[in-house]
C-alpha cells in the first residue's frame, strides 16, 4: 500500500500548478503536503517549480559545455565517471550531504582517500556555480558539509608526499636499457635525452612534450613553460623558467624536426619508462620522481629557495618543499657519463613518409618530417 499526496493550485478557477509525491506512510504524505503548500505560497516558487527538472548529470554537462577554460584531461575523466554513478541521476534539488557521503564511501572501496578527495573537489566546482549561473538548485553548503564529513571519516585526504629519488645505480640501469633500445630501434623515443632533461630541467612530463622551439630563449638560458600546473589556474598559466647548463645542452642536441623540442606523447614516454622499470626490477619509481630528483639536486648544490624556484616554477615554499628531499651536499652527477650521451644528437630516423611504425598505439610519436 502507498499513499499519494496531491497538490493543486488554482487562480480564478484555473489550475496553474499541480504536483504529487508517493510515500510508504500516510503521516509522511500529510507532512510533505503541508510543507509543500507553504513553500508554494512563497513569491516565485510556483515559477521555479514549473522549470524543467535538472539532474546532476545535466549540471555536469552544462559545466563542461559553458566553460570557456579548457577542462583538463583528468578533470574531464572524473566528471564523466561521476555521470555514470546513480548520484548523477538524482535531481539537483534532492541531493543531500548524505547522498554525497554515500557516493564517497562507494568510491573509497576501490580508491585511495586522495583520489576520492579529487573526485569531490572536481564535483564541487559544479556545485559552486550551478545555482548562480544556470538556476540549477545545487546547494554549495551541501557539498561543503559532505566534504567536512568525509574528511572527518577519513574518506578523503591529501595525497601522500613522496620522497622517492632514483639512485645512480638505478639510473645507470635505465640509461643502459634506453641507449640499447635507441641503438636497435632508432624510431623509438630518445628516452636517454628525455630522462636526463627531466632531471636537470625539473620539468613535468606533460610540460616537456609541450615545449616548442619558439619557447626557447637561448640568450638568457630559459624556456616558456605553457599551461604550467597550478591549483588555482592552469590554462594560460605561462611561466618563464631558467634552464640549468646541463638542460640547455640537452636541448641544443635535439634535432629540429618538429615545432616541439621533444615531439612525443606522454603515453609513449610513460609507457617506455614504466616498462623499463618493470623489466629491470626497479620498484616504486615513477617518471615524476625525476622532478623530485632535479629539485633536490639544486638544493644540494647550494641553491637557495628563490633561485631553485626560478628553475622549478614554484610560487611558494609550501609547494616547493614537497619536492625537496636533500640527502647529501654537492653534485652527485659530477662526471656522470650519461650526460655526454644525452648532449649528443640522438639518432632519430623516420620512415620515408615521415611516419613511425604502427606498433603499440601508446608508442606512436608525433614527429612530422620536414
Amino acid at each position: 500500500m502507498a499513499f499519494m499526496a496531491k497538490i493543486v493550485v488554482k487562480t480564478n478557477g484555473k489550475i496553474i500548478h499541480r504536483e504529487s509525491k508517493t510515500f510508504d506512510r500516510r503521516p509522511a504524505a500529510v507532512a510533505w503536503a503541508a510543507k509543500r503548500e507553504k513553500e508554494l505560497k512563497q513569491p516565485g516558487e510556483i515559477e521555479r517549480a514549473k522549470r524543467p527538472r535538472a539532474t546532476l548529470a545535466d549540471a555536469i554537462d552544462k559545466y563542461t559545455e559553458d566553460s570557456l577554460k579548457r577542462i583538463g584531461k583528468t578533470k574531464a575523466q572524473v566528471l564523466d565517471t561521476i555521470k555514470g554513478h546513480s548520484l548523477a541521476a538524482m535531481e539537483c534539488a534532492d541531493i543531500t550531504s548524505a547522498d554525497i557521503v554515500a557516493f564517497a564511501q562507494e568510491l573509497a572501496t576501490a580508491r585511495k582517500p586522495s583520489t576520492v578527495g579529487n573526485y569531490l573537489s572536481h564535483l564541487a566546482s559544479v556545485f559552486s556555480i550551478a545555482r548562480a549561473a544556470w538556476g540549477m538548485p545545487l546547494d554549495r553548503a551541501v557539498m561543503e558539509d559532505a566534504q567536512l564529513v568525509c574528511r572527518r571519516l577519513g574518506l578523503i585526504a591529501k595525497s601522500d608526499e613522496r620522497d622517492r629519488r632514483p639512485t645512480l645505480d638505478e639510473l645507470d640501469k635505465l640509461m643502459h636499457h634506453f641507449a640499447d633500445r635507441q641503438r636497435r630501434r632508432p624510431t623509438s623515443v630518445p628516452m636517454v635525452h628525455i630522462v636526463a632533461f627531466a632531471i636537470f630541467s625539473t620539468r613535468r612530463q606533460e610540460e616537456i612534450i609541450r615545449i616548442e622551439w619558439r619557447d626557447l630563449d637561448e640568450r638568457n638560458s630559459r624556456i616558456l613553460v605553457r599551461d604550467m600546473k597550478n591549483p588555482g589556474e592552469k590554462q594560460g598559466n605561462h611561466v618563464w623558467c631558467n634552464l640549468p647548463p646541463e638542460a640547455m645542452r640537452i636541448i641544443q642536441a635535439m634535432p629540429r624536426i618538429a615545432d616541439q623540442i621533444f615531439p612525443y606523447t606522454t603515453d609513449a614516454i610513460g609507457a617506455a619508462f614504466t616498462r623499463a622499470c618493470r623489466l629491470l626490477g626497479i620498484e616504486d619509481l615513477r617518471f615524476h620522481d625525476l622532478r623530485h630528483e632535479g629539485i633536490s639536486r639544486l638544493f644540494e648544490l647550494g641553491g637557495d629557495i628563490p633561485r631553485v624556484a626560478l628553475v622549478s616554477g614554484h610560487r611558494s615554499w609550501t609547494s616547493l618543499k614537497r619536492y625537496t628531499h636533500i640527502k647529501q651536499s654537492g653534485d652527485k652527477y659530477a662526471g656522470w657519463r650519461w650526460l655526454q650521451l644525452a648532449t649528443t644528437p640522438p639518432d632519430i630516423r623516420l620512415h620515408r613518409n615521415g611516419q613511425l611504425p604502427r606498433r603499440r598505439r601508446s608508442e606512436r610519436q608525433l614527429i612530422a618530417a620536414r
